[in-house]
């Protein structure tokens, strides 16, 4: 034994050590020292470890994992859903009594051996180019779709083409998590129990291809009138391109929407080629395959019956109220807001006017179509419609329809937004029923930087030299109206009219001085709503078809009407005031029929292919239009000697159907007075002497010398004795410079010995086929039409002005000047 004194166990444990000694690790050769574990302070105690998020990242697949093996488990192939056996919808007037049904569901299904194999590579390359070597789900689509739906950009996107059979055949097309949840798993079961071609003929045959049919076999009937076997390359990729959107591709009912169906043909045919399953010189080849008319089976949807049930479809999928394919999976019950009595008034009034005198000798009575629509300004109800002489006939529903120019009837806009917006003229009077403007014949419009290269012409290139814009407005004077629109501002003028009612997207709604003329191409509907918001003093709710919906005993909602006072009273009214004299006095007089206060315009379109009647009574709003249409190729055409009239305008046959309707429509209520607020300067008493020297107590008009010099009481660059002769010869009374002679209105007066249809512009050497109201071919600004009038002007090139605030706005409906 050492002689040293043996230590306790805890002493040698903690022993007091040398501050001065080399520090070594228990265990560790060298007697090295070990680095002591840094405590996590401040920010770095908020983050987790690495081995917390790895047993995070453990749990959760786990728990997925484990939810993937409890939903394969769960969730069962069910049983078809009803879409697959879907039954009929059911129409109503607004009393209750019926008015439509739609019949039952067109399928007819088919062996995938039926289907050429370009169809069905047509179907792949639009909806799933990767179905034979993919899986039955596209998570990654899926997630796409779900973000999409979450920002606003859409709920389509993110499925398979088993994912879409799932949900055609064995659910529902509601967009819900349950749903989508269900869709998985029953997706994954029926890609292990059922072939690939199994899956892609249950696709083919229960989707929906618009025009009532489902799956590929009545797709081919409905569109090409033939069976699927005898589809070629490029009608398969068109029915393939429907199955995206299949009403809004359809380019018969839509033709506006052409366009965009043909851009997704050619995404269809280009994936084709991308996928080496169509050669490129076989794709050179091919062309648009334009669809058939719409063929239907029975009475169903004969006389209007179908043009309504057309568009209350259209109102309810346009408005996001129903989805297109669970509508046309029918068994709703859709009361509709239209009157039964007033709808059959509408049908009679055109039958009379129109229907019983059209002959079949005569060539262009097989051209004639009439389009209406009327709508409580109050309730903002279509209380009824006329689409066409037969819906089982004629498939394009004239009410609806967006292709045909409105013509003059657009200038109370221009009005309106002059009022509302306290607007003046380029000489700083503030615009008026009274104010003064020249009225000569292609009046050259001017703008703030002088003269904008624009000189729209008058119905019949008739002079009136300084007139009022409340007789201008009778007669429908484009000189006036063209510099209106360019003092008040083109896109003030656009905005107006779209806060009226016109949708955003009018084709043609185009913000230059043309836009007085009514090149745009609303339908009658959109005008109806546009109308009704000045019967209802400026305030606007959306019009709407339909008055309730149920489904199995179900109430659908429906969106609450909310309405606003989109321009002012006092701008509304003032306007209803101007257009109260067109039918007292102006050119549309033929509405007095009617029997009570009316207030209304006429119009006509471009070469006379369309004459308008839009008009109110403190009740009723009603658009009329008759238009002229190819019976076999559906191209416009002109209405020059239909119905045995040398012309037919605003004021004529489309005025007669609105005053015998509107009389029967409102026979059991009396009628009403305007309820008119308006300021002192639009009641003074006027006359058609006093107007010509301008409003009381001014000084001859309100045109004062310009940058031509003209004296005070002319236009600008008009001599004394035009002035003194103009203003003895008022419109009406006849005479070397005056307007109409013999009593006839603008409208109605021809230059003798013109040939029918021919117009003074071309009897005086203009270019044979330009159009009336439209840009110059030949030299010209260009216009929008007038009631007849021919908007291009035949002397000299067009310029660009100053178009509203827009600097690179151009002033004429031509893309360049004097080209």
């Amino acid at each position: 034994m050492s002689d040293e004194p043996q230590k306790h166990g805890w002493e040698q444990r903690w022993s007091p050590r040398d501050p001065s000694a080399p520090h070594s690790a228990p265990g560790r050769p060298g007697g090295q020292a070990g680095r002591p574990a840094r405590p996590r302070t401040g920010w770095r105690r908020a983050l987790p470890t690495w081995r917390t998020l790895f047993g995070g990242l453990l749990i959760f697949v786990l728990v997925l994992m484990g939810g993937l093996v409890v939903g394969y488990k769960l969730v069962s192939i069910p049983p078809a859903n009803a879409a697959a056996t879907a039954q009929s919808n059911v129409y109503l007037y607004a009393d209750g009594t019926q008015l439509a049904r739609d019949g039952e569901v067109n399928r007819e299904n088919v062996r995938l051996a039926q289907v050429p194999k370009t169809v069905q590579l047509a179907v792949l390359a639009a909806e799933d180019r990767g179905f034979f070597n993919e899986p039955a789900v596209d998570p990654q689509g899926m997630a796409r779709a779900a973000w999409n739906t979450l920002t606003g950009k859409g709920t389509q996107g993110g499925s398979t083409i088993t994912q879409q059979y799932v949900k055609n055949y064995y659910l529902g097309q509601e967009q819900t998590i349950v749903r989508k949840t269900k869709e998985f798993f029953i997706a994954i079961k029926l890609n292990r129990e059922a072939t690939k071609g199994q899956i892609l003929r249950g696709y083919l045959n229960t989707s929906y291809f618009g025009r009532n049919a489902y799956g590929v076999q009545s797709a081919a009937q409905a569109y090409y009138g033939k069976d699927v076997e005898d589809l070629n390359t490029a009608e398969g990729a068109y029915l393939a391109s429907l199955l995206n959107a299949p009403s809004e591709f359809d380019v018969v009912v839509h033709p506006e929407n052409k366009p965009a169906a043909l851009a997704r043909w050619n995404y269809v045919l280009d994936g084709m080629v991308k996928e080496d399953w169509l050669s490129p010189a076989d794709r050179r080849t091919m062309k648009f395959p334009t669809p058939g008319e719409i063929r239907h089976a029975g009475i169903g949807l004969s006389g209007q019956r179908g043009y309504i049930v057309q568009a209350v479809e259209e109102h309810l999928t346009g408005n996001k109220i129903i989805d297109e394919k669970t509508l046309a999976a029918g068994g709703y019950r859709i009361t509709t807001t239209l009157d039964r009595k007033k709808q059959n008034a509408f049908t009679a009034a055109v039958k009379q006017q129109v229907t019983s005198q059209l002959d079949a000798g005569r060539k262009a009575d097989r051209n004639v179509r009439v389009g209406g629509a009327s709508i409580d300004p109050r309730t903002g109800k279509v209380v009824a419609m006329y689409g066409g002489i037969d819906y089982t006939k004629q498939y394009v529903n004239n009410a609806t329809r967006r292709d045909y120019q409105v013509g003059s009837t657009f200038k109370p806009f221009v009005f309106a937004a002059a009022v509302e917006h306290g607007s003046e003229t380029q000489y700083g009077e503030p615009i008026t029923p009274f104010t003064v403007y020249d009225g000569d014949n292609q009046h050259m419009v001017e703008g703030p930087d002088g003269e904008t290269g624009y000189s729209p012409a008058n119905e019949d290139d008739t002079d009136y030299g300084p007139i009022s814009v409340r007789t201008a407005t009778n007669y429908s004077v484009n000189a006036v109206y063209a510099q209106m629109a360019q003092d008040v501002g083109p896109g003030t003028v656009r905005k107006t009219a779209v806060a009226l009612g016109l949708p955003e997207n009018t084709p043609d709604l185009t913000a230059t001085p043309s836009i007085a003329l009514g090149p745009a191409t609303a339908s009658v509907l959109d005008m109806a709503e546009a109308y009704a918001t000045l019967a209802n003093h400026g305030k606007r709710g959306m019009y709407t078809l339909v008055d309730k919906i149920t489904r199995n005993g179900t109430d659908v909602a429906l969106p609450k009407r909310n309405v606003t006072q989109v321009i002012s009273r006092r701008a509304a009214d003032t306007t209803t005031s101007m257009l109260r004299s067109v039918v007292d006095d102006g050119t549309g007089t033929a509405a007095q029929s009617a029997g009570r206060p009316a207030a209304g315009k006429t119009g006509t379109a471009e070469e006379d292919k369309a004459a308008w009647f839009a008009g109110y009574t403190p009740d009723l709003a009603t658009v009329v239009a008759v238009m002229g249409a190819d019976p076999v190729t559906a191209a416009q055409k002109s209405l020059y000697g239909a119905l045995g009239q040398e012309r037919v305008n605003g004021g004529g046959v489309p005025a007669e159907i609105w005053g015998r309707y509107t009389a029967a429509a409102l026979r059991n209520s009396g009628a009403r007075e305007f309820d008119l607020r308006l300021d002192e300067d639009s009641e003074e008493e006027w006359s058609s002497d006093d107007e010509q020297a301008g409003p009381p107590g001014k000084a001859n008009g309100s045109h004062r010398p310009g940058p031509h010099g003209a004296a005070e009481g002319r236009a600008p660059g008009q001599s004394p004795e035009e002035t003194n002769g103009r203003t003895q010869d008022r419109p009406g009374a006849g005479g070397a410079n005056g307007g109409p002679a013999h009593g006839r209105t603008p409208e109605q007066d021809r230059s003798p010995g013109r040939p029918a249809g021919q117009t003074t512009g071309q009897s005086q050497g203009r270019p044979t086929g330009q159009s009336d109201g439209g840009a110059a071919k030949n030299g010209g600004a260009g216009g929008g039409p007038a009631d007849g009038g021919k908007g291009g002007g035949a002397t000299g090139g067009g310029g660009t002005g100053d178009a509203d605030s827009d600097p690179g706005a151009r002033t004429s409906l031509t893309d360049a000047p004097g080209t």
